[in-house]
């Protein structure tokens, strides 16, 4: 079994990557319409080589802390597909499943792909929940086929948007599990950049904004918003 120490630095690991590589700071327009100041892209780190290996290791090591013992694990097409690929390679016994936004028109039209053997114990996985919605509908197709829904789990979880009520009615009576929030991933975005800018940094005074790492009266604004004790 790996150690705990392990586990924590391949979580850390993983969470460097898509603080790298996934978030970008910015005005966004976010599929359910809503708007954003910031944006994650999961694939671009569950997709690159390093982050699969990654995103495959600290989703298994936490299907078998929690003890969950599935057969295979699943999810909405696409966030779903790179994470499933990677967890059934790490673990190299669960099975993978993706399921169809709708049913195929053709050839035996169904929306389960991969793995289908009813009654088994499936976990359901996505990248990023905001509104809930693409894993609450891999969750019901994963019951209609006949899937014995064990857990539920996201790579990341906008908190703001508050999609888990929604997530947790759906998987009840299993329980709904994110492996870090959106707030995890900003803080280390922005340590990530501050930890590269020059020591010296000219003061802009900020007008009615807060610092970006913990809410306080911004004294600058260039080149973000930071209070006095994360300007240094």
């Amino acid at each position: 079994m790996l150690s705990l120490n392990f586990m924590r630095s391949t979580r850390q690991e993983l969470l460097r990557l898509l603080a790298q590589k996934s978030f970008r700071l910015g005005n966004f327009k976010l599929s359910s319409g809503a708007a954003s100041d910031y944006y994650i892209d999961c694939r671009t780190t569950t997709l690159d080589a390093k982050g699969a290996g990654l995103t495959g290791k600290v989703f298994f090591e936490e299907i078998k802390r929690r003890g969950w013992k599935p057969d295979a694990v699943g999810g909405l097409t696409m966030g779903a597909d790179p994470i499933v690929v990677a967890v059934s390679v790490v673990s190299g016994k669960l099975n993978g499943f993706l399921v169809r936004k709708t049913e195929k028109q053709h050839g035996t039209g169904q929306r389960i792909e991969g793995f289908r053997e009813k009654g088994a114990r499936v976990v359901i996985v996505d990248d990023v929940c905001t509104t809930g919605a693409s894993t609450v509908q891999a969750i019901e197709a994963a019951r209609e086929f006949g899937f014995e829904v064990v857990g539920a789990m996201c790579l990341v979880e906008r908190e703001e948007a508050k999609g888990r009520p929604s997530v947790e009615k759906a998987a009840a009576p299993a329980p709904f599990v994110s492996i870090f929030t959106a707030n995890d991933v900003r803080a280390e975005h922005i340590r990530q950049n501050h930890d590269t800018e020059p020591i010296t940094i000219p003061t802009v005074f900020a007008v009615a904004a807060s610092c970006e790492v913990c809410g306080r009266p911004a004294v600058t604004n260039n080149p973000r918003n930071l209070c006095a004790a994360h300007r240094m």
